[in-house]
């Protein structure tokens, strides 16, 4: 087996003339030009980043030792010639899955769908994926939710509706809420379901093929290389994957490939002895020897391109009692002969669909050189622009955190943590190892006077108050002199009438809740 190797993934392929003739054009329906080896290395840019000193000399870097934007994945990449026949934005519907009443991002999924839970200050998970579509030429996109979808909703139409929907553009993000009808009167009853729900609708814009994708990821991804790897290899259904470790493993669905990249079996979720059945060689996807003794599984991200044929037969024809892709309709396809090819991805991608993955997510991205990063010139991460004015600090002492837009920090500490918009942080207060989601509006002068007049608390976090390994969601009233550390180490605790819930450790303040003065959590 050959690993075709671009800077973002791998596409696993049988080493033959037909290959050597594909290599040496310019490009041809399916793949372009890219070198073919028995191995290749695993490395990339973003694993390993170049340090300042070795891109620009240690003596240049004694001299200037200035500030830089961190690197991302499309700043370094080498291999962007791409040549699809059809074009993304004329044969790919991209449909990407809300989820439902997600617990695992309980409580911040409490009053929104989880693509609209906020993230890195200015953002909200939801504009990863579009984002990704956009930045792959792929323009059609629905995303599917069960619940609470007003903000989600909202959201999509004010990011995207002003640059997707004019004269000339057939392009659009629309959000798809789960529905009853004469002839299913169930909810979505899965991933899978929910797209059997819809086909009706996602076949008449007659794509070449669908993406499927997750709205819980923190990922970069051009999606134009996994739609190469799958047009080349005539699959049914191609599933982007990443090898994991043991521990992470148990959390994905895993799969066995053959010589040619093909999916010969799929478990999801594997447990024990079974778990144990799915560890292979990953050398034979790219890694080294090292890398592979830590990696030995190669755990599917949840990203799948099926065919336009196949998708009606998987769903209508042959598997019309499946509710889950990755559960029932993946592992089935493979056991029934589909073609499952799989696409090995090698940049960095996380599942933030928990409230422990989100916080340690959103915490990295503080760090100087962070896994991922949003200053990527040639890939942008898109939002909602809401004209905001710039933050404000007055003496403020700001170390190792992010910032979002009109922020208010007066007189406080900011310690490794994520500040979202709006935010408002009093007089001696510290933050330390936090996120603060922010607000939704400001509360004017003769708002807040009303406010303390009648003794209740203000939007943000007031004076003296000390948050430490805690999330705010927005909204949040935090009085003066409150301290939520979890001062006790308690892992679970629900205590929503207190206005908290603890998961992991992580002590999450609900939406809206107010923790009144003196409060220690």
């Amino acid at each position: 087996m050959a690993a075709v190797k671009s800077s973002t993934g791998v596409c696993l392929t049988r080493a033959s003339q037909h290959n050597k003739q594909f290599a040496n054009s310019r490009c041809q329906q399916g793949l372009a030009a890219a070198p073919t080896s028995a191995k290749v290395s695993w490395s990339s840019a973003v694993s390993q980043p170049l340090s300042i000193q070795q891109k620009i000399g240690t003596r240049q870097f004694e001299i200037l030792k200035r500030p830089v934007t961190p690197r991302a994945i499309s700043d370094s990449e080498t291999f962007t010639d791409f040549c699809l026949d059809p074009e993304p934005n004329k044969s790919v519907l991209s449909v990407i899955l809300g989820g439902g009443a997600s617990a695992r991002l309980y409580p911040l999924t409490k009053d929104r769908a989880t693509p609209a839970v906020p993230l890195a200050a200015n953002y909200r998970l939801i504009d990863i994926p579009v984002s990704n579509c956009l930045n792959s030429d792929i323009d059609r996109i629905y995303v599917l939710t069960q619940v609470n979808s007003a903000s989600l909703n909202r959201h999509c139409f004010t990011a995207y509706a002003p640059c997707l929907n004019g004269y000339q553009s057939k392009g659009f993000v629309e959000v798809l809420a789960a529905q009853q009808s004469p002839d299913n009167p169930n909810w979505f009853q899965g991933t899978a379901d929910a797209v059997r729900q819809y086909i009706w609708l996602l076949e008449d814009h007659n794509p070449q093929e669908y993406l499927i994708l997750a709205g819980d990821q923190l990922y970069r991804f051009d999606y134009r290389r996994i739609i190469q790897c799958h047009r080349r290899a005539g699959a049914d259904i191609t599933v982007a994957a990443i090898p994991v470790d043991r521990e992470r493993a148990t959390s994905f669905g895993l799969m066995k490939v053959d010589d040619d990249g093909r999916v010969i079996e799929f478990a999801e979720k594997p447990q024990g002895a079974e778990l144990d059945r799915m560890k292979v060689d990953t050398t034979s996807v790219g890694l080294d020897d090292r890398e592979a003794a830590e990696r030995p599984f190669i755990a599917s991200m949840g990203i799948y391109v099926i065919s336009r044929d196949a998708l009606p037969r998987l769903l209508l024809e042959q598997f019309p009692d499946a509710n889950d892709f990755g559960r029932e309709v993946i592992p089935a396809a493979c056991a029934n002969g589909s073609k499952v090819q799989a696409y090995i991805y090698d940049g960095y991608w996380e599942d933030i669909g928990s409230i422990d993955a989100f916080y340690h997510a959103n915490l990295r991205l503080t760090k100087p050189n962070p896994p991922f990063t949003f200053y990527d010139r040639s890939a942008p991460i898109f939002t909602q622009s809401r004209s905001l004015p710039p933050s404000k600090l007055n003496d403020v002492d700001i170390a190792g955190s992010v910032i979002g837009e009109g922020c208010i920090l007066q007189e406080c500490a900011i310690h490794d943590s994520v500040v979202g918009l709006r935010s408002i942080v009093g007089a001696g207060s510290s933050i330390h190892d936090s996120l603060l989601l922010g607000a939704d509006y400001y509360e004017n002068a003769d708002e807040l006077e009303k406010i303390l007049a009648s003794g209740r608390v203000p939007i943000g976090v007031g004076q003296n108050s000390v948050i430490k390994g805690a999330i705010l969601d927005k909204n949040a009233r935090i009085g003066d002199n409150v301290h939520i550390i979890n001062k006790d180490g308690v892992q679970e605790s629900a205590q929503e009438d207190a206005g908290f819930v603890i998961n992991k450790g992580i002590v999450t303040v609900l939406r809206n809740a107010t923790i009144p003065s003196g409060t220690i959590i």
